[in-house]
Order: C-alpha cells, then sequence, then structure tokens
C-alpha cells in the first residue's frame, strides 16, 4: 500500500515537468482582408507551427500596413503582429521564429508579393524563388532567407 502511494506521489509530480516541456504557443495578431483565401491559408500554416492566432478582418488593410508601418514596397495581402515584430505576407514559420529566437533589431520580415509556393500560395506544386527581407528600422531592408523555385 505504502509503495503504491508512493509511486502515485511520484507520477503526479512528473506530470508539472511534462506540462512545462512544451511551451505556450507564440500570439499572433493577423490582420487580413474577408475576401483573401490565401490569409486563411496562412493562418491555418502559422496555427500548425505553434502560433495561437487573433484573427482580425479589415477591410482598409492599406491603412494597417502604414498604421504598422510596413513599407509599401514590402507590402503582401495580410499582415501580423507577432513578439512585437510585423509579418508581413506569406513568410514562413521557421524564418519567424528564427527571428523571435535571434531577437533581431528589426521591425519585423516580408516576403512581397504573393509567391507561388509560399505557406498559403501553394499552387499544385509550383514553386518560385522568392526571399524573406528583414526591414527596419527606418528604411534599411536585408534579405534574410533566399528559396529557390522550381
Amino acid at each position: 500500500m505504502r509503495r503504491t502511494i508512493l509511486l502515485g506521489l511520484a507520477l503526479c509530480a512528473a506530470l508539472p515537468l511534462s506540462a512545462k516541456e512544451k511551451p505556450a504557443p507564440m500570439e499572433a495578431t493577423v490582420y487580413r482582408s474577408p475576401t483573401c483565401g490565401c490569409c486563411k491559408k496562412w493562418v491555418e500554416h502559422i496555427q500548425a507551427n505553434g502560433f495561437a492566432v487573433k484573427d482580425i478582418v479589415k477591410d482598409d488593410m492599406a491603412a494597417v500596413k502604414r498604421e504598422l508601418g510596413v513599407p509599401e514596397n514590402l507590402a503582401s495581402c495580410h499582415t501580423a503582429v507577432i513578439g512585437g515584430y510585423r509579418i508581413e505576407g506569406h513568410v514562413p514559420a521557421a524564418d519567424i521564429r528564427k527571428l523571435l529566437d535571434a531577437k533581431a533589431p528589426l521591425l519585423g520580415l516580408s516576403v512581397p508579393g504573393m509567391p507561388a509556393g509560399t505557406p498559403g500560395m501553394e499552387a499544385g506544386g509550383r514553386k518560385d524563388a522568392y526571399s524573406v527581407v528583414g526591414f527596419g528600422p527606418g528604411d534599411s531592408v536585408q534579405s534574410v532567407h533566399d528559396y529557390a523555385g522550381d
């Protein structure tokens, strides 16, 4: 009996350790147009990669981008704020995680336009070459990750 109680206590004590091993999902606030299907697919991509999404539908996305400081030349269809960074367009979750881990001195990341094959823009196996670029502060822009196309 005593051995059973001790074993039960040991198992209960181990439970909080297991819960601590899996970090809570990082919160992402995503602003998107009500008519954009690829934005919904990108939201699914980041949710599948451990982000908890607050989905905000806006009619005037240009105003959202201006308010958040996203340069016009780097614009895409949706904008997110994750860990204080602006994430513009179809940025892969792995690149967002690298940015968050590095705590880079950037305003955010962008995949300008809507290249085929990016997360949310899967197009029957077609993959365009594209770059993830870091932007800010100021007018600075730098390539962060280049992806090859087919």
